[in-house]
């Protein structure tokens, strides 16, 4: 009797090749998926660390009856806001304990401006920007929303103290 004493073992080539390429396709889903959800998380921060400012910037205002004064410049932590580590006179360590920074701070983007926090006041109204936020969904921002900046409609989030200002600055 004739027996085949040879054995298939393994896979073949092709097989090995399917099967490849098919973990290469899922692996790039769940990358573009992961980068989603690390923007989505640097968004909530930015918008989270807004609304915190927002908060000290009015216990400030009931205490001293005015905000924050700048002389109507705009002040950062960034190269072209003057690299001021208290970029919000009076605000830290009493309201806040310590001023934020952007999650992805990246302050030689955008001129000079980017991935940073901005503020601006003339004490009567103020204005907070996240500035040039990198790795973010500020583009898709709806003209309904708190945060959207009518100046600056694809490059900026804002809080302001007041409509007028929202508008102009």
């Amino acid at each position: 009797m004739y027996r085949n004493t040879r054995y298939n073992r393994g896979f073949t080539l092709i097989e090995l090749l399917v099967v490849i390429a098919i973990i290469g396709v899922l692996s790039s889903i769940i990358l573009v998926s992961l980068n989603t959800a690390r923007s989505k998380g640097y968004d909530a921060n930015r918008k989270s660390e807004l609304r915190q400012l927002q908060t000290a910037l009015q216990l400030y205002h009931i205490d001293h009856s005015s905000y924050p004064l700048t002389n109507g410049q705009w002040w950062s932590d960034s190269p072209n806001g003057g690299n001021r580590q208290i970029w919000i006179p009076g605000l830290a360590p009493k309201y806040m304990n310590v001023l934020p920074k952007d999650p992805v701070y990246t302050p030689n983007a955008c001129g000079g401006w980017g991935g940073t926090y901005l503020y601006r006041s003339d004490g009567n109204n103020y204005k907070l920007l996240s500035h040039c936020p990198q790795h973010s969904s500020v583009t898709r921002t709806p003209k309904s929303s708190t945060f959207y900046d009518p100046i600056r409609t694809t490059w900026a989030w804002q809080i302001s103290s007041s409509q007028g200002v929202r508008n102009s600055w």
